[in-house]
């Protein structure tokens, strides 16, 4: 029997590619800068695991980004595929030995649904940034049960330009997931064990192999944010153009607040299966400016995926927990849905709707001048909507902020009088037709000046009655 030795064509991995490749870590994340050689790096690991005769899949949002990736893996595979020890599917873009396991495909998943039926040893998701976060968490994760397959992450910090191209929900999403990663192996590292997940950052200029005077020269045509995030990879804690940043929530963050005057909770329902946005918010009396004033006091984030029952349980959890006299909800976006829906669980609540006649952004300012003026706290850490605060950026970013617009409505409320005036009915008439003068039509100028068993209360139609 005559044997042939066929020549496998890897490129040599510089020392950051090294480390990634050397890592046992069932679960990978690498943030990297553009031309830094990711795509190279996980091109040499899918090559070697599919020599092991396993089964790659790997996935980018564009066809583009998945065609480097394949001429990548051809190049590398060349010598298998001329001999036919492997067959190549250019249509489908799938290298494998026929009658096993052993493959590696590569495809788009600007749509998480299309690794819908795949299965794999091992998990590439490239630009990882631009993806739907369901594209783990729905159908990638639950692809690797079946073989306690790995998974590798790879990622570029958005910046402005890409992340208006972005499918996330979240444009920090793959931010966040990198700090969780390094925090696992650090915490690891300090038990002496071994870490689940691995955590890799390359800039562009770790790659050996491009030129040094075109990136330098590339270099001075970026902007100085741009250059953080394309070229050394650097995730933006605080985005040009939001409204918040973590620096002035951390400024304002308290841990405990004073006796509330008011509690309300406010609502924005996704219109679909995404988040539906549940603030818990209060005013009550605070000297941290020197003088008392009343403040605003963030008192808890419990926004949820989910149906509209269970997020309507959820609202009406925090409603009683909190002992709130309201909960809002914008009339314009499904105003009497959210109401409904919400009586269908409980139809003790004290509900109002409120219209939006103006843009989001318009209406986050006025609250984020609040924050500036130091008038409202955060009771402890709110992640989740404190990092949507500080990401959502104006005419910008192509997601709705679910939790900044529950915010909005329940602070607007709250803070700005237009419902200051203690509870009013869950649901009013309308204003009664003309009728006789009387005694009370010479109303006295403010409410102190009304006998002391009269009290005011403003019903819908934002006229005070008597009661």
């Amino acid at each position: 029997m005559i044997f042939r030795r066929l020549r496998v064509r890897l490129k040599t991995p510089h020392p950051k590619q090294q480390a990634f490749l050397d890592s046992k870590a069932k679960r990978k994340i690498v943030c990297a800068g553009r031309r830094s050689g990711k795509t190279t790096g996980v091109a040499i690991l899918a090559a070697q695991v599919f020599l092991a005769g396993k089964r790659v899949l790997y996935a980018a949002p564009t066809m583009e980004q998945t065609l480097h990736f394949w001429r990548e893996v051809k190049k590398a595979l060349a010598d298998l595929i001329a001999d036919g020890v492997v067959t190549k599917n250019e249509s489908e873009h799938v290298i494998e030995r026929v009658g096993t396991n052993q493959s590696i495909k590569a495809k788009t998943a600007w749509n998480a649904d299309t690794l819908r039926g795949d299965h794999a040893d091992l998990l590439i998701l490239d630009e990882w940034q631009l993806m739907d976060e369901t594209a783990w968490e729905d159908v990638g994760a639950p692809m690797l049960l079946d073989n306690d397959g790995d998974a590798v992450f790879v990622y570029t910090p958005p910046s402005l330009r890409s992340q208006a191209l972005s499918k996330a929900r979240d444009p920090r999403h793959a931010a966040k997931m990198y700090k969780e990663a390094l925090e696992e192996e650090q915490a690891a590292e300090a038990q002496e064990r071994e870490s689940r997940w691995a955590a890799f950052h390359f800039t562009s200029h770790d790659n050996p192999y491009i030129s040094k005077k075109a990136l330098a020269e590339i270099s001075r045509d970026m902007s100085r944010l741009s250059y953080q995030q394309e070229i050394l990879a650097e995730d933006m804690d605080e985005v040009p153009g939001a409204l918040w940043t973590i620096v002035l929530l951390d400024s304002l963050r308290v841990h405990q607040h004073p006796r509330l005057t008011r509690v309300a909770v406010g609502v924005d329902p996704s219109g679909g299966s995404g988040e539906c946005g549940i603030i818990v918010a209060g005013i009550g009396p605070c000297s941290c400016k020197g003088t008392t004033e009343t403040h605003g006091f963030v008192l808890q984030d419990r926004s949820r995926k989910g149906t509209p029952d269970q997020w309507a349980k959820e609202v009406i959890a925090a409603y009683h927990t909190f002992h709130a006299d309201r909960i809002f909800a914008e009339k314009n976006f499904g105003g009497d849905m959210v109401e409904s829906t919400l009586r269908t669980v409980d139809r003790s609540i004290s509900f109002q709707s409120v219209r939006a006649s103006r843009g989001k952004a318009v209406r986050a300012e006025p609250i984020a001048a609040l924050y500036e003026q130091g008038k409202v706290h955060h009771v402890g850490r709110l992640d989740g909507l404190e990092n949507e605060m500080i990401s959502w950026q104006p005419g910008i970013s192509s997601w709705s902020p679910n939790r900044i617009d529950a915010l909005v409505w329940v602070l607007t409320e709250l803070m700005t009088g237009q419902s200051s005036y203690g509870p009013v009915m869950s649901s009013v008439d309308p204003p009664p037709e003309p009728r006789r003068r009387s005694m009370f039509d010479e109303r006295p100028r403010s409410i102190d000046d009304w006998p002391k068993h009269f009290g005011l209360r403003r019903d819908g139609s934002g006229r005070r009655t008597l009661w």
